[in-house]
This record gives C-alpha cells, sequence and structure tokens, in this order.
C-alpha cells in the first residue's frame, strides 16, 4: 500500500454530523450467492437518459434498478425541509431494467428524489445515482435549466492543445487551500470563483497569488482535488472551518456546494465551476479532476445502495462487501453497469464542464477492461485529454491481479499514466517513515531507483532494475505512462518530510535539498507533477494526513512567496526550461533508450549523465546532469567542451549563468548541475 491517506475515508464518515448515523446502521453486510449470481444476468443500460430528460412533451425520469419491485418519485418545492408536492410512481422495462415515467406538469427549478421498493419495504429516498443538480447538501436533485447554467462565451471554451502527456506540467491544488489564507489578497476565499480574481497580491511583498500566481509559475494543468459533491461538509453551516479533502463521494457528476457562494442554488455551484474552468482556460491552463469512482463515502446510504442494492460494489466469495479501498467498500467495476456508469460520467464532465483530464484514486481498483474504455471515450470528445491515476489499491481485492488497473500493469492500458512511487520514495525517503531519507537527502543506496525514474521506468540499457527499491523490471512501453513526483497532498509535504528526516540541518540545506528534488522530477522523462504550495515553501506543521486538519494548517500563506522568493524563481526558471527544451520532454522508450547515456561515477549520492544528440529535435546538442545528494561536497570530471552553465549551486537560468571548459567540477552537497552544449 503506497497511501497512508488511505484512512482519510473512515476518518471522513467519522466526522460526518449525526444525522447521517441512522443510515449507515441500515448497512447491508452480506449479498448472498443467489443475489451475486442474479448481478451477471441483469440488462445493463447506456442510454443517456437515466435520471431526467427534459423535451417539449415533458419531464422524462428514469431509473435503472432490476432488482426493484416497485419505484416511485418524489417531487419537492425546495431542497430541503418538508415541502413534499407529489409523489408518482413508475413503470418497468424489464428488458433494459429501467423504471420510467413522464409528467406533463411544469416542475421546473423543483427537486426530486426516488425510491424502491424491495418486497414489501420502501428503502430510503436517494436523488439517484445520476443527480447532475442538487439541493443543499445533496439530498435531493434538482430540475433546472442548464443552459442558464453556462458563462458568457462557454461555445467557445477550449483547454490547451495537449500533442504529448510529456509536454504537460501538473500542479495539484485543493480549492480551499490555494485562496483562504487571509494573506491571499482574493475576496472569495476557498471558492471556485477565487480564479475569476486577477491582480491579487499578498499582504507582505505585492506578490502575485491565485490565477496570476500560475500564470507566472508557468504550469499547464491545475490538479483539482475531488470537486464532486462530497459528504463532510455541511452546506447548511457555511462558512466554517470544516475541511475535507472530498474522498468520501455522494454525487459524482455534481459539483460540491461548499466550493460555491451559494449551495442552496442549484443553479450556482455549477455556473460558477463553470466559471473557474473558463478562467483557467484563458490562462492557458488546462483542468484536471480528482475523480474517486473506486468506493463511495457511506455504503447502506449511498446513491448506489439505495438504487441497486449491492449490486454496484464487490463482495468477496462469502458475500460479504470487499474493501480494497480502505474505506468500508469498493465499488465493481467489472459490472456491466457500473462500468457504464464510470463511462458515462468522465463522458459528461469532459462535455459539460470541458474538463482536460482526469487522475483516478485508487485506480488498481478498477479492471484493465474499464479503464481503457474510459480513456477511449474521453480522448474521443477531447484529444488534448489525458488520464493517469494510482497504481495500487489499499487492500485485496476478488478482482484478479491480472485484470486491476495496476501500475505494473500499465503497458496493458491505453492512453493511461500512473504514477512513480519509484522516483518518490528514491528521491526524498519512503512515504511511511517520516525519518527515512533518500537520495536527495543524503541517504545512499537509491541511486539506481533514481535512474529508474529518469527513464520513466522504461526499459534501458545502462538501468539495473534489480537493484530498484521497489520495481524489479520495467513497466512502461512509453514516459506517456509514468507520473513523476516527490509529493503530494498524502502524506508529509515535501517541506515536512525534509524538516523531519534531516533533523538538526538549517534551512538553507533543506531547500537546497527540495531545489534538488524537484530538479531530478522536471528533468526526468516522463510527466512532472508538484504539490500546491511546495515553491514557497510550504510548511503543514508535520501532519501527515491533513484531510480534516482546519486552514490553520492546510492553507498556503502567501506571505512565504516573498519570503522564499528565491526557492519560487528557481521552480519558475526550472518549468520554463523544461517547456523550451523537448530532450526533457521525449516520447518514446526507444528515443529515451538512445539519448540518454549515464556516466560510471561509482560514488554514493551522485548520478551524472547525458542527454545527446539534440534529443527531439533540442536546440541543445547535449545536456549534462549531474547530481549530488551526499551530505558533503562530490567532484566529477566533466568532458571538455565549451558548456554553457544552466543551473548550478541552487540556481538555475536556461539563458546562462556563465560558461566551463569542463574538467573536475565540484558540487556542494545536495546540489545539481545542468550543462548545455548549443
Amino acid at each position: 500500500m503506497n497511501r497512508i491517506a488511505l484512512k482519510v475515508c473512515a476518518a471522513s464518515m467519522a466526522m460526518m454530523p449525526m444525522a447521517a448515523a441512522p443510515v449507515a446502521m441500515q448497512a447491508q453486510n452480506v449479498v448472498t450467492k443467489t443475489q451475486m449470481e442474479k448481478f451477471a444476468t441483469y440488462p445493463a443500460y447506456d442510454g443517456e437518459d437515466l435520471e431526467l430528460a427534459i423535451d417539449r412533451n415533458g419531464y422524462h425520469f428514469c431509473l435503472w434498478s432490476p432488482m426493484a419491485d416497485s419505484a416511485r418519485v418524489n417531487i419537492y418545492k425546495h431542497g430541503q425541509g418538508r415541502n413534499l408536492i407529489t409523489t408518482f410512481l413508475l413503470e418497468k422495462d424489464a428488458s433494459t431494467g429501467t423504471w420510467r415515467a413522464t409528467s406533463t406538469d411544469d416542475l421546473m427549478n423543483r427537486f426530486y428524489t426516488f425510491q424502491i421498493k424491495i418486497g414489501d419495504k420502501w428503502l430510503d429516498e436517494t436523488p439517484g445515482v445520476w443527480a447532475k443538480a442538487v439541493g443543499v447538501n445533496g439530498k435531493r436533485a434538482a430540475i433546472i435549466d442548464f443552459s442558464k447554467t453556462n458563462p458568457d462565451g462557454w461555445g467557445d471554451d477550449r483547454g490547451p492543445k495537449v500533442e504529448s502527456t510529456t509536454d504537460v506540467i501538473i500542479y495539484e491544488m485543493h480549492h480551499r487551500d490555494f485562496s483562504i489564507h487571509p494573506n491571499s489578497g482574493i475576496a472569495n476565499k476557498g471558492k471556485f470563483v477565487a480564479m475569476l480574481e486577477e491582480g491579487t497580491l499578498s499582504l507582505n511583498g505585492e506578490q502575485a497569488t491565485g490565477i496570476d500566481h500560475l500564470k507566472e509559475l508557468g504550469i499547464t494543468h491545475v490538479h483539482i482535488l475531488p470537486s464532486f459533491d462530497y459528504m463532510s461538509i455541511d452546506e447548511t453551516q457555511l462558512p466554517s472551518n470544516k475541511y475535507n479533502w472530498g474522498y468520501d463521494p455522494i454525487n459524482y457528476n455534481v459539483p460540491d456546494g461548499s466550493y460555491a457562494t451559494n449551495p442552496a442554488d442549484p443553479y450556482c455551484r455549477i455556473r460558477e465551476m463553470k466559471e473557474m474552468i473558463q478562467a483557467l482556460h484563458d490562462a492557458g491552463i488546462g483542468v484536471v479532476m480528482d475523480v474517486v469512482y473506486n468506493h463511495t463515502g457511506t455504503t447502506a446510504g449511498s446513491n448506489f445502495e439505495l438504487t441497486a442494492p449491492g449490486y454496484y460494489y464487490r463482495q468477496r466469495p462469502d458475500g460479504t462487501y470487499s474493501d480494497a479501498s480502505a474505506c468500508g467498500n469498493e465499488t465493481a467495476s467489472d459490472r456491466r453497469q457500473m462500468r457504464n456508469f464510470i463511462i458515462n460520467s468522465v463522458k459528461y464532465w469532459v462535455r459539460e464542464y470541458h474538463i482536460d483530464g482526469f487522475r483516478f484514486d485508487l485506480m488498481a481498483i478498477h479492471d484493465i477492461e474499464t479503464m481503457t474504455q474510459a480513456a477511449a471515450a474521453i480522448k474521443s470528445i477531447n484529444p488534448s485529454a489525458f488520464i493517469y491515476g494510482e497504481g495500487w489499491m489499499a487492500g485485496s481485492s476478488p478482482l484478479p491481479v491480472e485484470q486491476q488497473a495496476l501500475k505494473v500493469n500499465v503497458a496493458k492500458m491505453t492512453d493511461i499514466a500512473v504514477f512513480s512511487d519509484d522516483i518518490r520514495d528514491a528521491v526524498k525517503g519512503h512515504y511511511a517513515n517520516e525519518r527515512d531519507r533518500g537520495f536527495a537527502s543524503g541517504k545512499p543506496g537509491n541511486e539506481e531507483t533514481v535512474k529508474i525514474g529518469i527513464v520513466a521506468s522504461t526499459a534501458h540499457p545502462q538501468v539495473d532494475y534489480s537493484k530498484g527499491n521497489n520495481a524489479k523490471a520495467p513497466y512502461a512501453t512509453s514516459p506517456q505512462q509514468i507520473i513523476n513526483y516527490v509529493s503530494c497532498h498524502d502524506d508529509l509535504c515535501l517541506t515536512d518530510k525534509l524538516d523531519i528526516s534531516m533533523e538538526g540541518s538549517s534551512e538553507a540545506d533543506r531547500i537546497n535539498t527540495a531545489k534538488l528534488a524537484q530538479t531530478i522530477v522536471f528533468t526526468s522523462q516522463g510527466t512532472p507533477f508538484m504539490f500546491a504550495g511546495e515553491e514557497v515553501f510550504r510548511s503543514k506543521q508535520h501532519v501527515h494526513n491533513s484531510f480534516s486538519s482546519p486552514d490553520s494548517i492546510n492553507a498556503i500563506d502567501w506571505n512565504q512567496k516573498a519570503q522564499y522568493r528565491d526557492l519560487f524563481d528557481y521552480y519558475r526558471n526550472l518549468i520554463a526550461m523544461r517547456k523550451a527544451h523537448p530532450a526533457f520532454r521525449l516520447r518514446t522508450a526507444e528515443e529515451i533508450a538512445r539519448h540518454i547515456q549515464f556516466d560510471d561515477v561509482n560514488a554514493d549520492n551522485l548520478i551524472s549523465y547525458s542527454i545527446t544528440g539534440n534529443a527531439g529535435g533540442d536546440t541543445w546538442k547535449e545536456i549534462k546532469l549531474v547530481f549530488n545528494g551526499a551530505n558533503e561536497a562530490q567532484t566529477v570530471k566533466i568532458k571538455k567542451a565549451d558548456w554553457t552553465i544552466i543551473a548550478q549551486d541552487g540556481k538555475i537560468d536556461m539563458n546562462g549563468l556563465g560558461t566551463t571548459r569542463g574538467g573536475e567540477i565540484t558540487l556542494p552537497p545536495h546540489t545539481a548541475l545542468i550543462l548545455a552544449i548549443d
């Protein structure tokens, strides 16, 4: 297991309002063998009219629930409270497993719920699996005119064009973290529309914040933590300091109300999320959405369970609910209707919200076929969209290993990438041991694993996979299948990891180590990924998993941008260099094997290699990269040539810091040297 943060789900459930407890007590813990056998016989329905379709002939309700004995729709005036208007029964279509009804009444701006009857018992109300608009806290679905949710110019909105995923630079952020701090200079703190505010400045130093900060940094895509409707924030109690990452889903196809200025208005959350996406697109920045189809925030009270009991979840052979998510359940992507749901859901986000990519949480819980079909469906709508995920799970699953969308199975998938825990743990130290150091922070023995990261886990004649810490063989057939990173929202952020593991070191040493770690990531083949705020030396006060910590832990303090301006400029220049030089963005494994040549340095915590031959059509004929992760200075021999110094002693400038003829060059501890021949 590679994510300590998988404790998030259970903890999030534990922090739910007390009103949720009675539902949780109704959990169906066992599915009979007969029921499981029936699941395979149920017809699947792939139509796009599930839930609600509106035309000149009325309001058409459609619910997939082949096991129900009866089904009905309840119409409400408001999104909460006792204001039932009417109830009507649906009729079953056994050939598709759906229940349908049409109303010719004017239901616009009303709310509805579904209920099914099993035997003689009506289950609790649910907005349905396919709710696309909801009232406060997502308890009731809303009937709205979606054309009124589109910002001006929405029809012309487009994300950035992406020819290769190796051209992408990902910045992972949480809506609230990014703008909530009093020093952000942003008015709509913690909201989608914070991204609409241009010209915002930190309270000291007058440093750019918000969307201007992203443009200044130069990233190409933001990866936003879960933005769909989730359980743990009570939207009737906003504003509040209650916090969550959002990995406890309720309604997968509607934005979360806590990020909207008015969560009680079903139009507001949709329109404001679209406005945020449009603002980012106008800035040339794509939007990747973190999706959590692998589990739900609760089991018995989930929309899945109240719509088709047992079906959407995976069970063990004895009928108990499997829990590879460590969150109480796991969904069954290998069942046709769950597969259809995932595929149609991502298609919906691309079409309706212009999402540019998806990060799949615990992707290995899903089967390879589902992921492959989902990627193909996404790319058919937006060829520039890209898909990646965590190639692991949190526990065992009945899904056969050869069908799991695991890291080691990435070559079996098309247009899908996985996170590299190889480079992550080798560079900074193992995620699960806060005191463990890595290559960049002085621990020897990680050199070969760092090289695995440098070549994007592809086959390379000079890389000995038998010495790798995690992977023991190449598992990627293309650098476009690998996401490189040293930290993310899970576990200790890089600043805190270095502060703990390098106890007794100076802040200057730790800043140099952070620069070295990110230099390795941003010059390696594959796609680089960074955690928001690390460019301003963000700390979360040593909290490993801050999924429910207050803003005082999670918020990015924008006054630190002036304090650590040198670090920010290093990241900015590092990103600019990568974008300007395709040698760092090779597109095939064959190019990597041909153009990357490792030097035989025979020293701990020292790696030296060249990218040769105008790789990728680069204007630089040869690039020399040397990484010294040791606690002491080390000397390398560089061939005699007219070299331009690009990075040295914690400084970087792709236009050059000076020149050298090569020979013996000494690197201070925890620093990188980059040279280039024009």
